[in-house]
């Protein structure tokens, strides 16, 4: 950590050289999270971000401290306090799902990845906001309500990892974990100014973290750089007997993990990046606009550092985006099966939302609730994703381009009233986000830079399956290209 910088906004390795040094002790890091959480989260610009405080993080952070002899660290997250989403089970504290109707649940286990976080000597400080069952692309939820976004207090944090993306922008965790099913790591990564990595699905264990849609769903990690986000990465990857998606580890061809030590082995200068241009916005407006002009800049950007970027297409991409929707033909048997295993309160989410314990302006939990998808229009859609990814594969090839690119959402995002009333939803609102998700390819959202106005846009780069080295890589160099301010002037 470099002198004067301050420890709430300070990287993974600086902290742990801090610790090193005898510079900083880990209780001391944490009481600071912990006070900031006080001073921001529920008072000041009431980011509302935390929904449940580790009441033993100190007691950790104690333990950490003592058993630092040596100049040994514990492991590569020794130390360091990150926030998790209410969507993963964590023993000893409550975990709702972002639901009112969970309320009073508390795990005996931990998520596969959170003990993992966890064995690497990381602190799990608190858990943060989710709309109920993450069934959004926005903040509101029936158990915490509505997330402010850190740079901009007006608009909505994104989601559906809202507090896991604002908490971590506010400074009340050095990194976080988030939960990605068509886009809930990388949209608040977006808005928030962060870095939010989506991997080749099964590259991460499922195992304690509540479904959307099963066979789409990743855990991952949110950053303020690049390379938090990998260090976080090589400790959640691997296989987990538990979850049998994550075989896809145990193939020896491919190269699982040393993310953070790869980053350097990839830049800019030589790249060829794919300009999806069906991800772009279509038409000028308030909300487009101001996006398109930042993501104007970012490929300026690319272009300066020597990349080369090439306008590609895939003629029919939204209905694409339409056939390989899963939401209304899986959601509702997958959440059922995974509280069906749980001691809570219901066991249906239809029954939610007939009683009506939900957060009325979750249009696509509505539809959840309402859908009796048959079997056949299932599989026809399942097949319709691998259709998708040989695709954009293909695309790829056939313009012989490293990575795909695109704004990570074409419109700035909304704020809360906008939600409340329905004049934005979730089953209406743009996204580029579902290209990956429902693909099955990684992808990687870095800041891009502000509109005028103050919102964040994100870029985003899809790449073929197993290839988060490279886009890591990438990410990495055009974040250090951009220079972007860390700390959002609402919590300092």
């Amino acid at each position: 950590m470099h002198q004067g910088e301050d420890p709430a906004f300070a990287s993974i390795e600086g902290l742990q050289r801090a610790y090193l040094s005898g510079n900083l002790s880990t209780e001391a890091v944490v009481q600071l999270f912990l006070d900031r959480i006080d001073r921001f989260d529920q008072r000041g610009p009431k980011i509302n971000a935390i929904t449940a405080l580790n009441a033993g993080a100190l007691a950790e952070a104690r333990r950490l401290d003592r058993g630092l002899v040596g100049g040994r660290l514990r492991g590569p997250l020794h130390g360091i306090p990150v926030l998790v989403k209410d969507q993963m089970e964590t023993a000893g504290i409550e975990t709702t799902f972002g639901s009112v109707a969970m309320r009073g649940y508390v795990p005996a286990r931990n998520a596969t990845a959170v003990e993992r976080l966890k064995a690497a000597g990381a602190i799990v400080l608190a858990k943060t906001s989710m709309p109920d069952f993450a069934a959004s692309w926005f903040s509101l939820s029936s158990r915490s309500g509505a997330t402010r976004c850190p740079w901009d207090l007006e608009r909505d944090a994104g989601g559906s990892s809202s507090g896991s993306a604002a908490g971590v922008a506010a400074g009340f965790g050095t990194v976080a974990l988030g939960e990605d099913t068509g886009g809930s790591i990388r949209i608040p990564a977006a808005y928030n100014n962060l870095v939010g990595v989506r991997v080749t699905t099964g590259l991460i264990s499922r195992a304690g973290m509540a479904p959307l849609v099963a066979t789409q769903d990743t855990a991952g990690p949110i950053a303020r750089t690049v390379s938090d986000a990998a260090i976080v990465l090589d400790v959640l990857v691997g296989f987990d007997p538990p979850d049998p998606a994550t075989g896809i580890c145990l193939d020896t061809s491919r190269r699982i993990g040393g993310y953070r030590e790869a980053l350097d082995s990839w830049t800019l200068h030589g790249a060829r990046i794919g300009l999806l241009t069906e991800a772009l916005a279509t038409a000028d407006g308030q909300q487009t606009s101001p996006v398109s002009q930042v993501f104007a800049r970012a490929l300026r950007t690319l272009e300066d550092r020597g990349a080369s970027v090439l306008p590609v297409s895939l003629p029919g991409l939204p209905g694409w985006l339409r056939r390989t929707s899963l939401y209304l033909s899986r959601s509702r048997r997958d959440i059922d099966l995974f509280l069906a295993h749980r001691p809570v309160p219901l066991q249906d989410v239809a029954l939610i939302v007939r009683r009506g314990l939900y957060e009325p302006s979750l249009d696509l939990l509505r539809s959840i609730a309402e859908s009796d998808p048959g079997h056949a229009e299932l599989q026809e859609r399942e097949q319709a994703q691998r259709q998708l990814q040989q695709r954009l594969v293909a695309v790829m090839e056939a313009n012989a381009v490293d990575v795909l690119c695109f704004p990570t959402t074409p419109v700035i995002a909304p704020r809360p009233d906008e939600l409340r009333r329905g004049a934005v939803t979730t089953q209406s609102f743009p996204t580029n986000t579902l290209i990956a998700a429902q693909s099955g390819l990684p992808a990687v959202t870095v800041p891009a830079g502000f509109t005028p106005g103050g919102s964040a846009v994100g870029l985003e780069f899809v790449g073929r399956r197993f290839s988060e080295h490279q886009l890591l890589g990438l990410a990495a160099d055009f974040h250090r290209s951009a220079r972007l301010p860390l700390a959002p002037p609402s919590t300092t």
